[in-house]
């Protein structure tokens, strides 16, 4: 287990504010320098979205009212300011990191998080008005080169998540340990956890989806791209499968073998620690489970090759992805925010569009996509309910308060990018196209209008 490292310095408080301990949070328990006409300007921009979005704003003993909701039916949430000096000063210097921060400091709080970040993220595109869109470059910071995912960035970034405490994350998701969107049958109706056992039953009706897609069966030769804990692979080597499951993060290395020696299944299951760009061998089935997120842009034709390279003929690739609108991706793409900052350096959320142009561009073709965005969005809320019912043991782990706020807002906007519609998840087959005849033209080399291209 990798834990935080001990505090070396005492932590700082400000009225309303949660502890911050200035080494591990540098960015959290400092304001950050904005001239003060930068941050009135962000002042007044807040207030003007705010205030024409269904929130209400608690500023002290004063209450802004929302708009009405729809139908004049319900509530709208509410967004308490403990600090407004400081949230607005924060969102002038870094925009929607400086968003982030002040929440992981403590500076507001909501009623309903999820509901209040759902509000935020069906309105992105209105938060500032549309004039100074082309000032957007003003507000926001580039992605540091650091956070490349060249074999060694990705090891390391992969370090900086998955390594954090197998423990943690045993904490709030189900037994199996799956990391990705369940598929539930049905959605659930009500508040409550689900049950360990019916949460485990819906990973496991996503991974027997993936299986299928992919033709998984007695003597299929499968190749697992991102092991997890080792779920997918243990299901599929029930079924008869010779698995080699590859992936980047110790934690997990150590607690899938042992998973899988405890399954039964060591004769049949291999896993590796290993770069997909290093894999060699070709394989009837290949199977990747969220992993492209963490690829990068700039590595996606390297990601595509090596699919298509390990596929032996008439083998099939089972591809599950979250994904956003194009055109939403291409305007974030070089922007660093606050999930990449804090939560998945060096990543990147694809469109469909860019899968289709990748895949292509690697000689592959989609030949099923289903979407599963109603259900990624209660994963996350079943996992965001387990991780704050277990508050004192997450710190016990040696958690402080700034990670345990760091991590609900983490799964809370997750959360919320998929009730807006912000965010999908959707399910691939991929399958390899017929050979090309001695010169012919090889089609796309890459996305058109990609990311690193874009000004």
């Amino acid at each position: 287990m990798t834990l935080p490292p001990p505090p070396t310095a005492p932590a700082t408080t400000r009225a309303g504010q949660v502890p911050v301990d200035p080494d591990r949070w540098p960015d959290v328990a400092r304001l950050p320098r904005a001239s003060a006409l930068r941050t009135a300007v962000a002042r007044r921009l807040v207030e003007r979205a705010l205030t024409r979005l269904p929130l209400r704003i608690r500023t002290g003993t004063s209450l802004l009212p929302g708009p009405t909701p729809p139908g004049g039916h319900g509530t709208v949430p509410t967004l308490t300011l403990h600090d407004p000096d400081a949230f607005h000063r924060r969102i002038g210097a870094d925009g929607l990191i400086g968003f982030g921060e002040s929440y992981m400091a403590g500076e507001w709080d909501a009623d309903d998080l999820v509901e209040v970040l759902t509000v935020l993220a069906r309105h992105v595109d209105d938060l500032v008005p549309a004039p100074l869109h082309r000032f957007r470059g003003a507000w926001v910071r580039r992605r540091p080169r650091a956070d490349l995912n060249t074999p060694d960035g990705a090891r390391e970034n992969i370090h900086r998540h998955y390594d954090l405490s197998n423990e943690l994350f045993a904490l709030f998701l189900d037994p199996g340990l799956s990391y990705s969107s369940a598929v539930f049958d049905p959605l659930p109706a009500g508040p409550a956890p689900l049950p360990d056992a019916e949460f485990t039953a819906a990973q496991h009706r996503k991974i027997d989806r993936l299986l299928d897609l992919a033709g998984t069966g007695p003597d299929t030769d499968l190749l697992e791209i991102g092991t997890g804990w080792g779920e997918l692979a243990i299901r599929a080597a029930a079924r008869g499968a010779r698995v080699r499951t590859v992936t980047l993060s110790e934690e997990q290395l150590a607690l899938a073998r042992r998973r899988v020696a405890q399954a039964g299944v060591a004769d049949r299951v291999t896993v590796e620690l290993l770069d997909y760009r290093h894999v060699q061998g070709r394989y009837d089935a290949v199977v990747s489970v969220e992993m492209i997120e963490a690829v990068g842009a700039e590595f996606w034709p390297d990601y595509f090759t090596a699919l298509r390279r390990l596929l032996a003929p008439g083998g099939r690739i089972a591809l599950q992805a979250i994904t956003m609108p194009h055109a939403r991706m291409l305007a974030t793409a070089r922007t660093h925010t606050w999930i990449s900052k804090y939560v998945f350096p060096g990543g990147l959320i694809p469109s469909p569009e860019a899968i289709a142009r990748e895949s292509a561009a690697a000689g592959l073709r989609i030949a099923h996509d289903q979407g599963y965005g109603a259900h990624y969005a209660e994963t996350l809320r079943q996992w965001r309910i387990r991780f704050l019912h277990q508050e004192t043991a997450v710190a016990a782990l040696g958690f402080d308060p700034v990670f345990r706020r760091m991590w609900e807002f983490y799964l809370a906007w997750s959360e919320a990018g998929f009730r807006a519609h912000y965010l999908d998840v959707r399910q691939f087959l991929l399958t390899a196209d017929a050979p090309r005849e001695a010169g012919a033209p090889a089609g796309p080399t890459g996305l058109a209008g990609r990311p690193e291209e874009m000004p």
